[in-house]
């Protein structure tokens, strides 16, 4: 079956990614020392040896995590994704970013609806490629699994936490029990100069599988980079 065959919601699509994103978490963890090395185990994930939590809380906040991130993703209200490593003091030290500000938005009913794509010509073509997407996906993976290399160490017992930032003119979430909590940008900031002095951005890779287009880099703190 030729991939433009392939019928494709957008729950589907939004799932691709959470899938994505569960992996690339664990795989961040583990690079960064959050916890022990041996509290890992190997796995494989777009024919790819990535590494996997073996402590079932942590896996089971993750699980929850990326849910949460689905949920908004469903809505089209979510600008980027980012998970952000801190202190001990509370201290924002590294994000690192997902810009998913290309997604397609969806109206909820047609989030089961088949999306279709097509050329300037008219021709139908696949909405994720198969192929090509999990050849984009082992690629950031393999970035994301050397980015120890390219990133100064963290100090001791650090903490991190998953964060939503909203496109513009969308409403927070509402609603009981809340999992999200507004916060004040951490690195982001709107003016480039002070954003440009105040952290230093490695690009990561970009994706762009049919409609799966995204973007990953890591932002590090000036306070990381410069410790007083």
């Amino acid at each position: 079956m030729d991939d433009s065959d392939v019928i494709v919601t957008f729950q589907t699509f939004v799932g691709v990614f959470s899938d994505f994103l569960i992996v690339a978490i664990h795989t961040i963890l583990y690079e960064r020392d959050i916890y022990p090395r041996d509290s890992f185990l190997s796995a494989k994930k777009y024919n790819y040896s990535v590494r996997q939590s073996r402590h079932p809380k942590v896996c089971q906040w993750i699980t929850d995590a990326v849910a949460a991130v689905q949920t908004e993703l469903l809505k089209g209200t979510v600008d980027r994704v980012a998970l952000v490593i801190y202190s001990a003091q509370d201290m924002p030290l590294e994000r690192f970013v997902f810009d998913l500000s290309r997604f397609p938005f969806v109206p909820k009913e047609y989030h089961f609806t088949p999306m279709s794509r097509t050329t300037d010509d008219g021709e139908d073509v696949a909405v994720l490629p198969r192929v090509d997407l999990e050849e984009q996906m082992r690629a950031t993976m393999s970035r994301l699994s050397s980015c120890r290399s390219r990133l100064k160490p963290l100090p001791e017992n650090c903490t991190f936490t998953l964060a939503i930032e909203l496109r513009d003119n969308t409403s927070p979430p509402i609603g009981h029990p809340q999992p999200w909590i507004p916060v004040q940008p951490d690195l982001r900031n709107t003016n480039p100069e002070a954003a440009k002095n105040n952290s230093r951005t490695t690009p990561l890779r970009s994706v762009a599988a049919g409609d799966m287009v995204f973007e990953t880099w890591i932002e590090e703190a000036k306070a990381k980079l410069d410790p007083a």
